[in-house]
């Protein structure tokens, strides 16, 4: 006879060891995922260093709330970010991190039948909300230079054409498209086709010519929704919360589609105090250029070839198959990304100095690597 237990019962027997054998498959799986204390996460794209001490402080005394629901702290992030971008509440979506909004213009923009047109490779979340809506997906392998190839998107822009998505930077190649040739794709879409350009990681893009926020500098088009995410710079990514920027109605067709009370209040309220404190965000992007650097030396000197990054993770080159460079780092606890697109390449965020010498460390000890003979 076959005696089931409760996942209560589980997790109480874990303490004793009783349920050792049972609970090793999905514990194997946690360890795998980078939930082992001494993992090294180089793979999710994170904030290293955290939310500041103030996002933490108004975090923990959020807490003492949790027991109602976020009709308030929803609303009041709402019109924070409104304050923050000068635009009106009415504007903004909030959403579960900006994936949240991904879905959400998928939903509203992309019906069965419909085409949604995005660049290969760029972040997934994306394509994967599309197919299960029953859109078509249209990849368009990025320029040699790593920008979008917005002429090839167009040409794929017909009467189908729900949604055309663009990363900028991108995902997984740190690279940007240009603002001026964004402006002039857009004003050639068709009328009935959205644009949402994700703006995850636009706080870690430096004095740049070609690169302008949608958001801070907005287009006159009703069609462009814009995302941001608190996930990355404000060190908020366990905390799932983002949202979307566009004209009101196109708000208002984005927001119908939302799970009701799907931001929890001690998101929202710990993302007003992250989104006010300008001076974390200043320090995470100053420090960011450092450390990303100093990674672009250390894989210099060992002759590696990485895509020059906006962001806060790199395309590196390992001159080998990925997968032998990804099984070997998490033999030693570290935890990278492949890359589908590119069978010789990871992407590697960046870590704190320590966690990023333990990388080089242990990227040393690999078979075949000239320092590990």
């Amino acid at each position: 006879m076959t005696t089931s237990i409760s996942r209560r019962q589980l997790l109480e027997r874990l303490g004793t060891g009783a349920a050792v054998t049972v609970a090793r498959p999905w514990l194997a799986e946690l360890n795998a995922a980078g939930s082992s204390p001494g993992t090294i996460r180089l793979h999710r794209n994170e904030n290293a260093y955290g939310p500041s001490d103030r996002a933490i402080s108004v975090m923990r005394q959020a807490l003492t709330s949790a027991h109602r629901y976020a009709d308030v702290e929803d609303e009041a992030l709402r019109h924070a970010v409104a304050d923050f971008h000068r635009v009106t509440p009415e504007q903004v979506v909030p959403g579960c991190g900006s994936s949240e909004i991904l879905r959400l213009a998928v939903d509203a923009c992309a019906a069965p039948g419909k085409k949604v047109i995005v660049a290969a490779p760029t972040f997934g979340r994306i394509a994967d909300a599309a197919r299960r809506a029953g859109a078509a997906v249209v990849a368009i392998p990025l320029k040699h230079d790593y920008a979008h190839d917005l002429e090839t998107m167009l040409a794929h822009c017909d009467a189908a054409a729900g949604l055309v998505y663009v990363c900028n930077p991108n995902n997984p190649t740190g690279t940007l498209t240009p603002r001026r040739d964004l402006e002039a794709a857009i004003r050639r879409l068709p009328r009935t086709t959205f644009v949402l350009i994700d703006e995850a990681y636009h706080h870690y893009v430096g004095e740049s010519s070609d690169y302008t926020s949608f958001i801070d500098r907005p287009v006159d088009d009703d069609r462009v929704i814009v995302t941001r995410s608190f996930s990355k710079i404000h060190g908020l990514a366990g905390l799932r919360i983002g949202y979307g920027v566009a004209a009101p109605q196109t708000a208002r067709l984005l927001a119908a589609h939302r799970l009701p009370d799907g931001v929890n209040a001690v998101a929202a309220v710990t993302a007003v105090a992250a989104l006010e404190d300008v001076e974390h965000v200043r320090a995470s992007a100053s420090r960011n250029i450092d450390d990303r650097q100093e990674f672009f030396n250390q894989a210099n000197a060992r002759m590696l070839r990485w895509i020059d990054s906006q962001t806060n993770f790199v395309l590196l080159n390992a001159m080998r198959p990925a997968v032998g460079v990804i099984d070997h780092l998490r033999q030693h606890d570290i935890l990278v990304a492949p890359v589908p697109a590119f069978d010789k390449s990871i992407r590697v965020s960046i870590g704190t100095p320590a966690e990023m010498r333990e990388f080089w460390r242990v990227w040393d000890l690999m078979p075949g690597h000239p320092m590990s003979m």
